[in-house]
């Protein structure tokens, strides 16, 4: 068992807009955000299963060209390689969980 607290894991600066904290177990990786409004993540894909889920505010994603808004409460599932992007319109906090572990993140 391991025991962590958010306000102790070192956030990492992804973009200018984008604060990253990040989780490794050995199946997953749970990962939170901050992430200002506009900022976000461009298309890409990866092999891990996504799920996203919005604490605070709002972010649209879009996912193999369908877009939804995500607003705090709500959640989203992407496929293994499915291309996907995401924009915050507002400050936003997000929690996400890749499976497999996000070995290009360690």
């Amino acid at each position: 068992m391991q025991h962590y607290r958010w306000n102790e894991i070192e956030k990492q600066q992804v973009n200018p807009l984008t604060v990253r904290q990040v989780i490794h177990g050995e199946t997953m990786t749970v990962a939170r955000f901050e992430v200002r409004k506009g900022g976000g993540v461009p298309e890409h894909s990866h092999l891990n299963e996504q799920i996203s889920t919005v604490q605070s505010g709002s972010v649209s994603f879009t996912v193999a060209g369908e877009t939804v808004l995500l607003r705090a409460g709500e959640s989203l599932t992407i496929p293994p390689h499915a291309r996907h992007s995401s924009e915050a319109l507002e400050d936003s906090s997000l929690v996400e969980i890749f499976s497999p572990p996000r070995n290009d993140w360690k």
